[in-house]
């Protein structure tokens, strides 16, 4: 496809947009004779079900160009929505669900996204061709939790450098309190478990009662079970992690003996924003350890969508920098988190010493920015850049008018520069799109995250 954006970075010029490439091969469809729609519906066994509609150039004019487009949809759609079963309905459905079939399987190219979504779902992916009677409803999930206000409450939040807590009372903050700590490669489940309660005894000792508990973490979370999260991605004893930590947070609300709730940080993010802004058709980004998202949706509901942004795919260059984790490309955890920090930091010739950990560069970074380095602004400008072309690609997964920025990432002087940059790309090449990009003011950021968390649980009456 031929792809030239309006801006490039300085460092990190071989960006391919994931959002122009698509427009440029979906202008190739509509301009081929032979092209057709293919839609993509992807089915929970809870009766859920989402469908998106693409096109789709016909077999044999350049199937490489269609597979590329169709598995990086797919993947999107996997990892933004989330479904065990994907069905493919139009005259190219056939072949493609077949290469999709091979790819995410155990053996193939994407095993990772495909033993992840195995263990949320608990059962193997299945790509199958139908037809368009077939297809199903749309039909979305909304998940009853959040804007309670009332009583003595504990907020939590658990990332991946440090965990915060909050005391409310009847809404307002009482306590605050954030503490390092370092879970991702820790193999014992006693760490976490110690540090979690660590932090909820230290907010309870600030309240008369504790009457209800929320927390956010990385990861997904189905009824207050772990699925599988990053936070816990060091424990990889099978029978240690069933034992010891899918039911961590049950195990806590049983201790605590009042409701508890439990959702992905990302969600109680765009929750916090929907919040404290008054607004719905709120995407939240969180850019910190990885990339935590979360959506509520034109109605105010938050849904049931994995929204696992970190590894959708935002770059289709073929040597795009690979994730360590799933070891795909492209993906946005290498450009929007501190993993794309430590991956920009070299490109912008800014060596730091092999043993300093991502957030330690983090802040070597953010020192250079404010001594006037132009090297640190260079990463931040990179940044900016590709996260416009990010957010552009976004909107046509979610439906939103609003996106809510937050994470250590986009802290202080450089999210500045990152804010600016993504504006100038989406007033250049995307001025048809009404997006508003916030960014929560000291109170929220101190305190937001906390009280969306605390929120969550209504009292028992």
């Amino acid at each position: 496809m031929d792809v030239a954006p309006l801006h490039r970075s300085a460092i990190d010029p071989g960006l391919v947009p994931a959002v122009l490439w698509t427009r440029a091969y979906l202008g190739r469809c509509a301009s081929t004779a032979g092209s057709s729609e293919l839609t993509i519906a992807l089915r929970r066994d809870d009766g859920t079900a989402s469908l998106f509609r693409t096109q789709v150039l016909a077999g044999g004019v350049d199937d490489d160009a269609t597979y590329l487009h169709v598995e990086r949809t797919v993947k999107f759609l996997l990892w933004s929505r989330g479904a065990p079963d994907i069905l493919l309905c139009g005259p190219e459905a056939k072949n493609l669900a077949r290469r999709l079939q091979a790819d995410y399987s155990a053996s193939g190219g994407r095993a990772f996204d495909a033993d992840f979504h195995r263990k949320v779902f608990e059962r193997p992916l299945s790509f199958c061709a139908v037809t368009s009677t077939e297809l199903p409803t749309a039909v979305s999930a909304h998940l009853p939790l959040g804007r309670n206000l009332d009583g003595c409450r504990i907020g939590f939040d658990l990332g991946g450098s440090d965990r915060k807590c909050a005391a409310l009372i009847d809404g307002k903050v009482v306590f605050s309190e954030e503490v390092k700590w370092d879970p991702y490669f820790q193999s014992d489940p006693a760490y976490h478990l110690a540090g979690i309660r660590h932090s909820l005894d230290l907010a309870a000792s600030h309240l008369p009662r504790v009457d209800a508990i929320g927390g956010s973490s990385a990861g997904v979370y189905v009824n207050n079970k772990v699925r599988i999260a990053s936070l816990f991605r060091g424990i990889t004893d099978g029978t240690l992690f069933d034992s010891q930590v899918r039911n961590i947070f049950l195990d806590l609300a049983k201790s605590y003996g009042v409701p508890f709730e439990v959702l992905n940080d990302g969600d109680v993010t765009a929750l916090a924003g929907s919040m404290s802004l008054g607004r719905n058709a709120v995407l939240g980004i969180a850019m910190g350890t990885s990339v935590a998202a979360g959506y509520v949706d034109t109605a105010g509901n938050l849904t049931n969508w994995l929204s696992e942004l970190a590894f959708v795919p935002v770059d289709y260059r073929k040597d795009g920098p690979a994730d360590e984790w799933s070891g795909d490309r492209g993906c946005a955890v290498q450009y929007f988190s501190q993993q794309g920090v430590g991956r920009l930091l070299p490109l912008a010739g800014i060596t730091l010493a092999a043993s300093m950990r991502l957030p330690e560069q983090l802040e070597e970074l953010q020192k250079l920015l404010l001594a006037g380095d132009p090297r640190a602004q260079q990463v931040y400008v990179a940044i900016g850049i590709t996260f416009g072309y990010a957010i552009a690609h976004f909107a046509s997964f979610y439906d939103m008018n609003c996106l809510l920025i937050m994470g250590r990432v986009t802290s202080g002087q450089g999210g500045t520069i990152i804010i600016e940059k993504a504006r100038m790309v989406l007033r250049d090449e995307f001025p048809e799109l009404r997006i508003d990009l916030v960014v929560p003011d000291e109170k929220d950021k101190r305190h937001g995250q906390a009280i969306a968390a605390a929120s969550l649980p209504a009292l028992r009456r």
